[in-house]
């Protein structure tokens, strides 16, 4: 049947009406897109064509007292592989010769990484590893290889950089410069995380084609602000003498752990911390700070603050007499003994302490305070023992000092925390309080960092100064009798196998029963004390747990304490005036002038592998040495290896590239 044409019409015109409606939907469509959700789109589309990109910062450094480098960051590379990219051509002539030269430089055979590489293209694998950790020279190798060496869009060549944090004069002090990472941010780097770091910038950038990106604008949106250097405190030659001092002793006598610290007495400088834990091997490491983490009981070196108080609350004076009896007292069923089992007998009370007698120094406190024993502990809070010394480190340990009254006080803990039981202290906290008295009484903190300062730049420089904790903690006439007792204790005391006639030291041995009360008792020796003992210039403490085949701080850490100061007595000689005609020390001057010559004339070369050529240009030479560059860029290769000790004013040859 025909189509009328009055059905053509209103079809049309339905079709019309339809049409209409759909452009209407569109048009109201498209406006509500340009004014309610056009932000969202152009937003969605901006996160697709544009990134803000971050700028990282360049962590600052950290820097020995002399300017040697302690810690700095470098550049380590991940090498991988897009298979894809190459022409199989390529891959066909040059997988062999690309396979030798992998296997020559990481190991393996060739056929394994022939058989790696013809796997991933079978697999059409665009991401295959290569290698991880390379240093910038490496990678400059690597990248010549066959195929590499054609770059990233014919050759495939992969290339991912990250920043690792580097020690150049390897373990030196590694516990006290200490980490920003997963090990909990220990140390300087941790204490000082904020100003190494600096602040990162940021960038704004266009994606041009796939995987490629480039700046909108040529200024950063926000300026990347480069991390701080840190100017520490530490000598790296004194440094060096503590660690191959400790370290020879605690292999002597099998120990499990031991530190060791050096202390500028005016400044309270720290000039060397050595921390050494035992391996399951054997071998020694940085594990724990134990100068400033580990309190525990001090043993004899607590009786100098013992007879400090005394001497100050004038209770006793160095001439006083005590009966030690035969080596052994009695107090509330328990023994108190001397390691001299027949016992010193009438001794004065400055005898009982250059002999290291238990029985003296605790019957001299306690029959003297017994009826007020509170005023025995003020007078040791008096100097500060029951306080932190809040040092930038964190982890300091608690000090304790008993106190009558509460739980832990009963009828025998004035007698033996006379001689250093029941009390805790660290190792710092003991050598602060013995540094006081070398300084004529002023208790200084001790100081890890001089200065903070932006790429050795003194403007704006934070310049940390010497911080007095306590003036005054005793008077002259006290430090002046404890300072003799403490050089007789070299002289004729139980340090006596340190004493030597052509320099002075002075100190005191401490030898403590740690876990006494257990099945797991065992012994911490000590030495703590400071030299010269005329016009003291350095501190020092070494403090060695669990040793075995000898146990007394005299033999365990005294010769430690006598190693450190001879040979930096030798390499820091003082200048004496004499009579004319004197020559009883010409020998002993020719000596130290040998030392002196060596300590100071030398150097440690530190890895400068990876630095910018005019970094290392500036650390060399402020090191004293000669610097002779070829190529430009970062350094490649250096002609002394790090590590190796080096003369001062000798020619450094560096490759750049």
């Amino acid at each position: 049947m025909p189509i009328q044409p009055e059905n053509i019409i209103k079809r049309a015109g339905i079709l019309t009406g339809v049409l209409l409606l759909l452009l209407a939907i569109i048009a109201v469509r498209m406006v509500v897109i340009q004014v309610k959700d056009g932000k969202k789109y152009q937003d969605m589309s901006v996160s697709i064509t544009e990134k803000i990109d971050t700028i990282y910062a360049n962590k600052g450094n950290v820097y020995a007292a002399d300017g040697s480098l302690l810690a700095t960051s470098m550049f380590r590379y991940e090498i991988r592989m897009d298979v894809v990219t190459v022409d199989a051509d390529i891959l066909r002539d040059s997988v062999v010769a690309l396979s030798k030269k992998l296997a020559r430089f990481l190991g393996e055979t060739p056929e394994y990484y022939q058989k790696r590489i013809r796997q991933a293209i079978s697999e059409k694998n665009r991401y295959l590893f290569i290698a991880k950790n390379l240093n910038y020279p490496e990678y400059q190798t690597i990248k010549s290889f066959p195929i590499f060496n054609l770059g990233a869009n014919k050759g495939g060549f992969i290339t991912l950089q990250n920043t690792v944090r580097e020690h150049p004069l390897g373990k030196v002090a590694q516990r006290t410069i200490g980490y920003d990472d997963y090990r909990g941010m220990p140390g300087i780097e941790g204490a000082f995380a904020a100003e190494l770091r600096g602040k990162n910038g940021l960038r704004l950038k266009q994606k041009i084609a796939k995987g490629q990106w480039k700046p909108i604008n040529d200024a950063n949106e926000i300026e990347p602000q480069d991390g701080k250097d840190i100017i520490t405190t530490i000598d790296v030659n004194m440094q060096d003498i503590a660690h191959n001092a400790l370290l020879e002793q605690l292999v002597k006598h099998q120990a499990e752990h031991g530190t060791a610290v050096l202390m500028e007495v005016k400044t309270g400088e720290i000039k060397a911390i050595v921390n050494l834990g035992r391996a399951t091997d054997g071998s020694y490491y940085e594990s724990r700070n134990y100068a400033v983490y580990e309190s525990h009981e001090p043993g004899s070196t607590f009786k100098i603050a013992s007879l400090l108080v005394a001497l100050e609350d004038k209770v006793i004076d160095t001439s006083t007499v005590v009966d030690t009896e035969g080596g052994a007292w009695e107090l509330y069923g328990k023994h108190i003994t001397d390691s001299n089992h027949k016992g010193y007998g009438k001794i004065s009370a400055a005898r009982s302490l250059e002999v290291s007698s238990n029985v003296g120094i605790s019957k001299l406190i306690y029959d003297h305070y017994k009826d007020n024993p509170k005023k025995f502990v003020d007078g040791l809070k008096r100097l500060g023992l029951d306080q932190k010394l809040e040092v930038p480190i964190k982890g300091e340990g608690t000090p304790i000092i008993p106190t009558p009254g509460t739980k832990s006080w009963n009828g025998t803990s004035l007698a033996w925390m006379s001689f250093g039981y029941g009390v805790h202290l660290t190792p710092l906290q003991t050598l602060t309080f013995y540094n006081a008295i070398a300084n004529d009484g002023i208790m200084v903190r001790p100081k890890f960092v001089k200065e903070v300062s932006y790429q050795n730049n003194k403007k704006g420089a934070i310049v940390y100064p010497t911080e007095i904790i306590n003036p005054k903690i005793a008077s002259q006439e006290t430090l002046s009798k404890l300072k003799a007792i403490m050089m007789n204790t070299v002289k004729r005391g139980t340090a006596a196998i340190i004493y030597t006639p052509n320099y002075s030291l002075a100190g005191k041995t401490g030898t403590c029963q740690a876990n006494y009360w257990t099945n797991d008792m065992y012994y911490i020796s000590s030495f703590a004390g400071f030299f010269p003992y005329d016009n003291p210039r350095y501190s020092c403490i070494v403090v060695v747990h669990r040793p075995i085949d000898g146990y007394y701080g005299s033999t365990v850490a005294a010769p430690v304490f006598q190693k450190i100061a001879h040979k930096i007595y030798a390499a820091t000689p003082t200048v004496n005036k004499v009579k004319k005609g004197s020559y009883s020390y010409m020998a002993l001057n020719k000596n130290y002038d040998a030392y002196t010559f060596q300590q100071t004339k030398t150097a440690i070369m530190p890895n400068v592998s990876g630095m910018p050529g005019m970094d290392a240009i500036s650390l060399l030479e402020n090191m004293g040495l000669r610097v002779q560059i070829q190529g430009i860029g970062s350094v490649v290769s250096q002609s002394v290896l790090a590590g190796s000790t080096i003369q001062k004013g000798n020619t450094i040859y560096l490759t750049l590239y």
